[in-house]
């Protein structure tokens, strides 16, 4: 592809990235029924959370990048389409009684909104771990 036909269809650097996280949106939300039909609920969503954790750490630089006013057109994109996923996680997870009833796709995204603050010298240690603290509040509490 040549310089002016990449400028036609993005003529900015924000425009380009906007695409780039559309399709890699486009990416999570369809690995997510995918994941479901090979693994238990439990699993599949640790396994998307893995996902999503690498894609942050990816991505940081396409969230700083990307200007305030692109991020209401992102966010529209993304949050319908992710909530989507995520929602079709946890009813599979809810279904199998490995998730709680009362959790939905908002909580998720609130409580994973951490991965775009991690410090990119603490990453490693906690992106992972912070995530597995998450899922073991999304499982049901023991019974006794």
């Amino acid at each position: 592809m040549g310089q002016g036909t990449l400028y036609r269809h993005f003529p900015t650097r924000a425009d380009l990235l906007v695409e780039v996280y559309r399709h890699d949106v486009d990416e999570l939300v369809a690995l997510a029924p995918i994941l479901l039909e090979t693994e238990a609920a439990d699993v599949a969503l640790a396994l998307w959370f893995d996902r999503v954790a690498d894609y942050a750490r990816i991505k940081r630089g396409v969230f700083a990048a990307v200007e305030a006013s692109i991020w209401k057109d992102l966010s529209a994109h993304s949050l319908g389409p992710i909530g989507e996923a995520i929602t079709l996680l946890l009813e599979a997870g809810r279904k199998s009684k490995v998730i709680r009833p009362e959790v939905d796709a908002q909580d998720v995204i609130t409580l994973i909104g951490f991965l775009t603050r991690l410090d990119e010298s603490d990453w490693d240690e906690r992106a992972r771990s912070l995530l597995t603290v998450v899922l073991d509040g999304l499982r049901p509490p023991a019974t006794s």
